[in-house]
């Protein structure tokens, strides 16, 4: 069962937890005159993420679907959206858009450059592309300028059906989880590349207040901290592989 929660105002986190892998699903629904979807989620999660967002807004009042890269807990359910709300654009990035989204929706997405912005009313988000982070060369995320709430997909990875908002150490949490994953077929989970470090600082230079999380607690106390020691957290689990 999807659980709601507003966790900046009006942004709307919808969590699924899937018991199996023992993680939280998050999708954000933004709330505004063009209302935007962050992370479609899996195929299977359709129904209960639609009947969700049916509660905050008309579906087919949907005008932007975005993501982060192209994978199936990001934007596998990105078709049945688009049947849903036939006049959404599809947000990514432009080699996003020419190795994958394109050909996979059957139209043009809306491809931003790095620094592009769009409004949806209230609200003005930048693109901020950020390829290998967390993974996939056509990965971004996007930043809500106006109360500053940065949408990072699955940086800060957490475990457990955990707290929807939480001021704790997200950091700590996410390197426990990633600790596991460096032993199994998932060691390379977050690459740590030459780009790792700028591209976190890029993120850490716009001053968040709030971690819009995808798999685990949003995080809203020092985001900016958080980044910085998240880089820490990774060079040393990941970048002992380079």
């Amino acid at each position: 069962m999807a659980v709601t929660t507003e966790i900046a105002p009006n942004i709307y986190r919808i969590s699924i937890f899937a018991q199996r892998g023992n993680l939280q699903f998050n999708h954000f629904l933004v709330k505004d005159d063009e209302p935007l979807l962050f992370h479609t989620g899996l195929r299977g999660m359709h129904p209960e993420i639609r009947e969700a967002v049916s509660k905050l807004i008309e579906v087919s009042e949907l005008r932007h679907i975005g993501f982060s890269h192209f994978e199936s807990d990001e934007c596998g359910s990105l078709n049945e959206w688009l049947v849903a709300a036939p006049n959404s654009d599809v947000i990514c990035s432009q080699l996003g858009a020419r190795v994958n989204v394109n050909d996979f929706i059957g139209r043009e997405s809306r491809a931003l450059t790095d620094g592009g912005t769009f409004a949806t009313g209230r609200y003005c988000f930048r693109y901020c592309q950020t390829p290998h982070l967390p993974h996939g060369w056509d990965a971004g995320v996007l930043f809500e300028e106006t109360h500053k709430t940065l949408l990072c997909s699955d940086l800060f990875h957490q475990a457990g059906d955990v707290e929807p908002l939480t001021s704790a150490d997200v950091v700590d949490r996410s390197r426990e989880a990633l600790k596991e994953y460096q032993a199994g077929i998932l060691a390379a989970y977050v690459p740590y590349a030459p780009l790792t470090a700028q591209n976190l600082k890029k993120l850490a230079d716009l001053k968040p207040k709030t971690l819009a999380i995808m798999l685990g607690s949003s995080f809203t106390c020092d985001c900016v901290r958080a980044l910085d020691d998240l880089d820490i957290a990774l060079r040393g689990i990941f970048g002992r592989q380079n």
